[in-house]
């Protein structure tokens, strides 16, 4: 890991922050949804669907499969870039979903670094409408994150935006030392 990136988990709404690049947990159309993935269409605006509707479909109807990750630009956020990934629905979890869900976060960080965002803010991917259950996809996200950060020199910050305290406990206890 880069000698001064810090991650750090945050009650936050993920739309509000001056981040180099927020986190979309988006569906496979990228045209809006339900969630941090509405919350984010609504606002950056307009500009953000016209953009994601733009981007070619790998079949019909999915501009980005489960397990991968596309760019866009922020429009009216705060946010330069809004990198959208698409986690995993949890079915029990012998079906790939912790590969899937790993590869969101490495496709995410891979991208922050070709576009060389310093400053990065991720949402729970999968643990809303899609089921996946909280500790384990924290797990995954700090894990698969610091991880990734070995190879990302110029990322200094990573945020595990938080919408629900009990998000933020699991970040956290993932985050800071035992006391």
């Amino acid at each position: 890991m880069s000698a001064t990136a810090v991650l750090r988990a945050l009650r936050t709404d993920i739309t509000t922050l001056a981040v180099d690049a927020i986190v979309n947990a988006a569906n496979e159309t990228l045209l809006g949804g339900g969630g941090v993935d509405g919350a984010i269409h609504r606002a950056a605006g307009p500009g953000l669907l016209a953009e994601c509707r733009a981007l070619p479909q790998s079949r019909p109807g999915v501009r980005c499969p489960t397990g991968e990750a596309r760019i866009t630009a922020g429009h009216g956020l705060k946010a330069r870039w809004v990198i959208h990934t698409v986690g995993p629905v949890w079915r029990g979890g012998d079906r790939g979903e912790p590969e899937l869900l790993a590869a969101c976060y490495r496709n995410v960080l891979a991208l922050a670094g070709v576009h060389a965002v310093r400053s990065l803010a991720m949402p729970a991917i999968s643990c809303g409408i899609y089921g996946y259950p909280l500790q384990e996809a924290a797990d995954i996200a700090v894990h698969t994150t610091r991880f990734g950060l070995q190879d990302l020199p110029a990322l200094r910050e990573v945020v595990f935006a938080c919408f629900a305290t009990d998000a933020l406990a699991a970040y956290r206890a993932l985050l800071e030392p035992a006391a």
